[in-house]
């Protein structure tokens, strides 16, 4: 077993406030991935002994390479591994563990877990029971912020409401309104209504998704801000009381409520309103005797930058909060270990000083060109980027798959600078170094997103993504470089193939095809990108390691050659000559169709809804099938009008590309004249002369 590079890791932790003595002696990180590393990073820095657990699916993943020991848990769908109180429970006692550290996401603020881990005697890294609970329902949450003072954003939060009742409530609240599932988190289920007519088809959507989701499918209506900010200011608290902020962070740059770029400070806020925001922050905490490391999650109008309303708090650490760590200098796992283990904070709120500028990029394994799909496989390349001012903090390796299971995002790449701009700087030059191949990652529309003008001046807000001309839209025309690198290595393919043919006789004249008197004639080699495979180019190119170019990474899989040069990636297919013609001819026979018959799946997933029976008509445009992956519903829609014939059941697992339905066109009209029912598809349709033959 190979062992992961974790040099560029160990390099970038954050600098320590207390330096005592150890914490805790061996602590279980009860998570995966880059979340899993990041805590083991500040673990190992503290001389703790780092238990990790793993499913089936990472059982040679970093973080368990990283780790001292390391406990199996179960099958890799998460309900049965990472997402079981008990098993994790049962890992930490075997283990012999003092703590748990949950990291963020899964269990990290279950409260039903919590108290497990308490009564089997092992402390529970993250706050109590009441702030778990309360800040856990984010209608209770409102309600309990409200009443001590804390500004929120109008809306209806009743768990007794039905639909009929929402629907009504809707009209006071005003449109557009945001629904949301009370139980839920990171944008997972949340829809938008704009009329009631709208707000009917969310709410049955919300539901859905909060029900599989979540197994509540408790809803809450808030007036939808537009054009808002989203502000969230990180908070630290002692069992003593002590509670302090740590400045803000500015998350306005997100994607189907998705959070893709983080930084701080805020580029929108000015000392008074920092300092009012901070104080708030402090207070909600406060309110429910909360311990440990929290984030408060405030909206902040665009137009009045000096109002701000709570949306809810996260009682836990945050994907984004090495920005908080690299501007303050406070390492805030090891500030969680040291309060769990019931030592008072040694920084007082004026202690807190911020310097310069930090911005994080999220690395997703997704499709930006096919609406930010999810992307699965195997890593064939992983190189994170290095230099001044550039933290990664990452969890994946060469040869690890990355599956439909868990969340896509595989990566952070932060940057540190003396101002905002430096830290873009930064970022762009860390992001175009950033290499991954065997996925589609969103490293090249992150680059497009840091480079906007409206990013570059700090004029954010949560639509800013979806306004992107580019955004999902169309694919970024793969530049000559990465084509003429993957054609090269596509000869090169052809040629090894030749050399291992018969080279005897005649055979030997028909195979080298790129040779003639006095001079050597460059292969043609049809190829496409991966994912537009009529979009052939015929280039003409040496093999590699024939003089040309090697400056690009390049790797091959499954048939794919994958192509990193410049900041760029990019996936090839060879196309095939013959297949080429056949396609041509299959395109002509359809008649022109401007839409292919079979209904594919866009990504990975399980299906959650089928709108329409077999058998049944239906037209352009219409829902046929649901299918849910990585926090992410996608409908598959009707290409052309004609009857379905749908070939998978709710709850089916279904592959990137699988066909879950087809539609065939309706049946002509019968003759009139043509008395024989024949019982077939097709009635009274006589064969043609051309079917005869």
């Amino acid at each position: 077993m190979s062992t992961p590079d974790i040099a560029p890791i160990l390099a970038t932790a954050p600098v320590a406030v207390a330096r005592g003595s150890r914490p805790f002696d061996r602590v279980l990180v009860a998570n995966r991935g880059e979340i899993a590393v990041r805590v083991i990073r500040t673990l190992k820095r503290l001389g703790i002994r780092a238990i990790a657990v793993f499913s089936d699916a990472d059982a040679d993943a970093p973080h368990v390479r990283l780790a001292d020991e390391a406990v199996h848990i179960g099958p890799a769908p998460a309900a049965d591994s990472y997402l079981d109180p008990d098993r994790i429970v049962a890992a930490a006692l075997a283990a012999g563990a003092e703590a748990v550290h949950p990291g963020y996401g899964f269990l990290s603020e279950h409260a039903g877990f919590a108290r497990a881990c308490r009564d089997a005697g092992i402390v529970f890294v993250g706050p109590g029971d009441e702030a778990l609970e309360v800040m856990g329902d984010k209608i209770r949450a409102k309600r309990h912020v409200a009443a001590s003072g804390v500004p929120i954003v109008p809306g209806v939060a009743d768990p007794e409401l039905d639909d009929a009742a929402l629907i009504a409530a809707g009209e006071d609240v005003g449109f557009p309104i945001l629904v949301k599932p009370s139980a839920g988190g990171g944008g997972k289920g949340m829809q938008v209504a704009r009329d009631a007519s709208e707000l009917e088809t969310a709410i049955g959507a919300a539901r859905r998704v909060a029900t599989a989701a979540f197994g509540d499918d408790t809803l809450l209506l808030e007036r939808l801000i537009e054009r808002p900010r989203h502000i969230e200011v990180q908070v630290l608290a002692d069992a003593a009381g002590t509670v302090i902020h740590l400045g803000e962070r500015e998350c306005s740059l997100q994607r189907r409520h998705q959070k893709v770029v983080e930084e701080a400070p805020s580029p929108l806020l000015d000392a008074s309103t920092r300092e009012r925001i901070g104080r708030a922050a402090c207070d909600a905490a406060r309110s429910v005797g909360y311990l440990g490391a929290g984030t408060v999650e405030f909206l902040v109008s665009d137009v009045a930058p000096d109002e701000f309303f709570f949306i809810e708090m996260n009682t836990r650490l945050q994907v984004e909060h090495p920005v908080t760590e690299l501007v303050t200098g406070v390492d805030l796992v090891e500030q969680q270990l040291r309060i769990a283990a019931g030592e008072p904070l040694e920084l007082a709120q004026d202690d807190v000083r911020l310097a310069g500028h930090a911005i994080e990029a999220r690395v997703y394994a997704e499709t930006p060109h096919r609406g930010f799909l999810p992307s699965t496989g195997t890593v064939l390349a992983w190189r994170p980027p290095a230099g001044e001012g550039v933290r990664v903090d990452a969890g994946i390796a060469e040869g690890q798959e990355v599956t439909a299971h868990y969340d896509p995002m595989i990566a952070k790449v932060i940057a540190h600078g003396a101002d905002r701009a430096e830290a873009l700087e930064r970022l762009d030059r860390a992001l175009a170094d950033t290499v991954v191949l065997g996925v589609d990652t969103n490293v090249g529309f992150l680059r497009r997103l840091i480079a906007e003008p409206d990013v570059q001046a700090g004029r954010l807000d949560t639509g800013l993504i979806d306004r992107m001309p580019e955004a999902g839209a169309g694919v970024v025309d793969p530049s000559p470089t990465l084509v003429e690198a993957a054609a090269r290595r596509f000869a090169g393919e052809e040629a090894r193939a030749r050399l291992g043919a018969d080279a005897a006789g005649p055979a030997a004249w028909r195979s080298a095809t790129g040779w003639r008197p006095g001079v050597v004639r460059a292969p043609e080699v049809l190829l496409a990108p991966r994912d537009h495979p009529h979009d052939i180019r015929t280039v003409a190119a040496m093999p590699a390691g024939s003089g040309a170019d090697d400056g690009p990474v390049v790797r091959v899989g499954d048939d794919v050659v994958w192509v990193h040069h410049g900041g760029e990636a990019a996936a090839f297919v060879r196309i095939d000559r013959r297949t080429h013609a056949q396609r041509r001819r299959d395109a002509a026979e359809r008649g022109g169709l401007a839409a292919e018959p079979e209904l594919r799946a866009p990504m990975p997933g399980t299906v959650t809804a089928v709108f329409a029976a077999d058998g049944d008509a239906v037209e352009e445009g219409d829902a046929v099938i649901a299918i849910e992956a990585m926090k992410m519903e996608h409908r598959v829609v009707a290409g052309l009008d004609g009857v379905v014939r749908i070939s998978v059941a709710v709850g089916d697992l279904v592959a990137r590309d699988q066909a879950v339905a087809r539609i065939e066109p309706h049946a002509e009209p019968t003759e009139a004249s043509d008395p024989d029912p024949s019982g077939g598809p097709h009635d009274g349709a006589a064969p043609s002369a051309s079917h005869q033959e």
